[in-house]
């Protein structure tokens, strides 16, 4: 048995290639603080590329007149695979869900780990600046675009006499959000009184970051998310 073969080195180039553009993507990841940081890509982008390059290269030495060898079927079975995995990093949470663009981005760096594999390293290259300017230049021109969140109302119930209310306008601003209340209702639930408030936020931070963040405060009861136009 052989421990080496014409094509050993450019498998390991590959390999390595792959290992270093994964890890690119997952440092910015890491930066951001998603759920899925820079060891979680890297492993998924390099475990992307050895399957690939062990499905083109791996059964050279069965292969006869009687065997006919289909790497594409190991591709796509990496491609079901990876959809399993980025499922884990997106959660649902008072109607507002979390954690697609990680998902994606764990798709994109096995795309980028089969490239390597498939002797493509330009078009690996390539894909990961697309990447980089995606969740980089593009995130910040979102900021700019009209969003559907000015239509959106939030409505918020919490104790009454407490002092919530004080803490959930402290928080939106912390986060850079502009509070208008449009209306409460106050009414008694489990043997206490409790307010609901209707509330319209503006800013340029996604709106389900600020609905998570209320969600936590000590005395908010529920938050939920809707468009000013539902019945």
């Amino acid at each position: 048995m052989k421990l080496a073969t014409s094509t050993t080195w450019t498998e390991l180039l590959l390999l390595l290639i792959a290992f270093v553009l994964s890890m690119i993507i997952g440092i910015e990841r890491q930066i951001r603080q998603k759920s899925a940081g820079m060891r979680t890509h890297t492993l998924v982008g390099t475990g992307a590329a050895l399957f690939t390059l062990v499905s083109g290269f791996g059964f050279s030495a069965v292969l006869g007149t009687d065997v006919n060898l289909d790497p594409s079927r190991i591709a796509a079975q990496i491609v079901s695979g990876v959809g399993f995995l980025g499922a884990g990093v997106i959660f649902t949470r008072r109607d507002v869900v979390r954690g697609l663009t990680t998902a994606a981005t764990i798709w994109m760096t096995a795309a980028i780990g089969m490239a390597c594999g498939a002797g493509m390293p330009v078009l690996a290259v390539a894909a990961t600046l697309l990447h980089l300017i995606a969740v980089g230049p593009f995130a910040r021109i979102a900021r700019f675009l009209p969003s559907p969140d000015r239509r959106r109302i939030v409505t918020v119930r919490y104790h009454d006499g407490a002092g919530v209310l004080r803490d959930i306008l402290a928080t939106a601003t912390s986060m850079g959000f502009e509070a208008s209340v449009l209306g409460t209702d106050v009414h008694r639930e489990g043997g206490r009184q409790q307010v609901r408030a209707s509330m319209r936020f503006t800013g340029r931070a996604p709106l389900e970051n600020l609905v998570i963040a209320l969600d936590d405060l000590d005395g908010v009861t529920g938050v939920r998310l809707r468009n000013d136009d539902d019945d």
